[in-house]
């Protein structure tokens, strides 16, 4: 009886732990801007002085820390700073990089009939990766587009 109570035991403690363990998300990972304007402060708190304020709804990011209701964020520029999390998306999207036009094309491949071109600093919902391309859809443009052109894809 006495190894049944202790078995239980240990079974409700590991119960009552993984919900716990779900809240937290591994860092570092991918994130967008949610809000039409957002606040990067200096410290994790209201109380902090605000660094930079982002009007660029669904901008990438990458969250490199956590605390408590707060992200500390690295923007594609490299500047970091802490947000609200509750202003940020679990949505992936990109951001075009690199220098001259950016083709959009109908299939993964750099053959493929070229849709559209778009520029540095253009910011699209990201959709599933392949082989070097990825799926990008920016204001109803969607197609296909090689991976090294954005930034906010691979691993964080």
């Amino acid at each position: 009886m006495k190894h049944l109570s202790i078995f239980l035991a240990c079974s409700c403690a590991s119960l009552l732990a993984v919900p716990l363990t779900a809240q937290n998300r591994e860092t570092p990972y991918w994130a967008s801007i949610r809000a039409s304007e957002l606040n990067m402060r200096v410290g994790p708190s209201a109380d902090y002085r605000i660094d930079w304020v982002y009007k660029r709804k669904g901008l990438p990011v990458k969250v490199v820390r956590v605390r408590e209701g707060w992200r500390l964020i690295q923007d594609p520029d490299g500047t970091q700073g802490w947000v609200v999390a509750r202003l940020l998306s679990p949505e992936r999207s990109a951001i075009v990089i690199g220098d001259g036009l950016m083709p959009i094309r109908e299939a993964p491949s750099a053959s493929a009939k070229l849709k559209w071109n778009a520029e540095p600093g253009v910011v699209g919902m990201l959709g599933k990766c392949d082989g070097g391309w990825c799926e990008f859809n920016t204001d109803g443009h969607s197609g296909w587009v090689p991976a090294d052109r954005l930034w906010g894809v691979g691993e964080p």
